[in-house]
């Protein structure tokens, strides 16, 4: 029985917009942008940045050296933020519906400071309130200093929350990370990049 729902942020809460944040990061300065930026792991100072081994100021530094001038935090931020291509209201309402139905809904993501400062910030859902507020609890990679697919950052919460894999539904756009929270014995649900999973999610359930 389902009792407790893993939400991936990007790609599943927000459609994921690889090419803008490409855009953004090229119109900084960084040539080859597109090297550096993943649809779902990231490489280099950015990954390192989403695993919590640099700080936001720290990244911001490495990538002023790679283009060659000082960027500001707004700059690295309205980059980062060009992942975000929608936030669909329908997501929203799911989330705050399957709270009411007595489900722990809880953020698993691989993210940063810059793209969590405007997701925690009230300008998120245009009502005010930031991600935390669809949520019982948030994961974030760089404040726990693991990234998916590590077992060890899944392990993390099932501990943390004192609740059982076979009780709990992964939802996450990326076929790796999915796999690994299935072999785990965690129930999981793939659906596509920006697509409406808020009627499939209770084929799951």
């Amino acid at each position: 029985m389902i009792k407790n729902i893993i939400f991936d942020f990007g790609g599943v809460i927000i459609t994921l917009d690889q090419p803008q944040a490409v855009r953004r990061f090229k119109e900084l300065g960084l040539k080859d942008a597109e090297k550096h930026l993943d649809p779902y792991t990231q490489k280099g100072i950015f990954g390192d940045l989403e695993l919590g081994k640099i700080t936001a100021d720290e990244f911001q530094e490495e990538l002023s050296k790679l283009i060659g001038r000082q960027v500001s935090f707004e700059e690295c931020r309205h980059a980062w933020v060009g992942y975000c291509g929608e936030l669909p209201q329908r997501n929203l309402e799911a989330l705050l519906r399957l709270r009411k139905e007595g489900y722990r809904v809880i953020m698993l993501s691989n993210t940063n400071p810059f793209m969590m400062s405007w997701a925690e910030s009230s300008d998120f859902d245009g009502k005010g309130n930031g991600v935390s507020h669809y949520f019982d609890a948030t994961y974030k990679s760089y404040q726990v200093k693991m990234m998916k697919p590590d077992t060890n950052f899944f392990h993390h919460v099932l501990m943390n929350e004192r609740i059982f894999a076979e009780n709990t539904l992964f939802v996450d756009d990326g076929p790796r990370n999915v796999a690994v929270a299935s072999q785990m014995g965690i129930h999981t649900f793939c659906p596509q990049n920006g697509a409406d999973w808020t009627s499939d999610i209770y084929k799951y359930l």
